[in-house]
């Protein structure tokens, strides 16, 4: 067993855990933070995807152990309150979801991207999304959502770094 601190969400946390439990078990089945997903358990679908110390990472690929001392975000702790952060807002108005179980996965990822402002050709985009998997859509809607968000993250630029057929 092996105590895990971390701030999560805002929030200290502090549990006692097994040694080999997984950040992404420690934030669903520990903390009851059920946003962040299991996918696949290889780290190929990227449903489990948070944010540690500013970076995205997949959950389910760090023991807890390795993040304690760390900061975590999930997709819960976007929001402010009852007003979603403008990713998860323009996966809603641009439909990016169909099922929902990668979404969460996708908007930290997208998110992650967006934290700065980013090149939003097709491409760029594409390859943001790489390490993660949707097995419901075609990715257009979620591509658009990505553009959408960058516009209300950066209304001053977002069009200039769109590609223009």
């Amino acid at each position: 067993m092996i105590d895990v601190e971390l701030r999560v969400n805002g929030r200290d946390v502090c549990e006692t855990v097994a040694d080999q439990t997984l950040l992404v078990e420690f934030l669903r089945q520990t903390l009851g933070l059920t946003g962040t997903h299991v996918g696949c358990d290889t780290s190929q679908c990227g449903a489990c995807t948070v944010r540690l110390d500013g970076l995205a990472v997949k959950s389910c690929t760090i023991l807890a152990a390795q993040a304690s001392g760390g900061e975590v975000t999930t997709v819960e702790g976007l929001a402010n309150g009852d007003t979603l952060h403008p990713v998860q807002q323009a996966f809603v108005q641009c439909h990016g979801l169909q099922c929902g179980f990668c979404t969460p996965g996708m908007i930290m990822a997208i998110d992650f991207y967006l934290r700065e402002p980013a090149a939003l050709d097709h491409d760029s985009i594409c390859h943001a999304l790489e390490g993660n998997i949707c097995r419901c859509t075609g990715y257009i809607n979620i591509i658009e959502a990505v553009r959408h968000a960058s516009r209300a993250l950066y209304p001053d630029d977002a069009a200039a770094r769109e590609e223009h057929p």
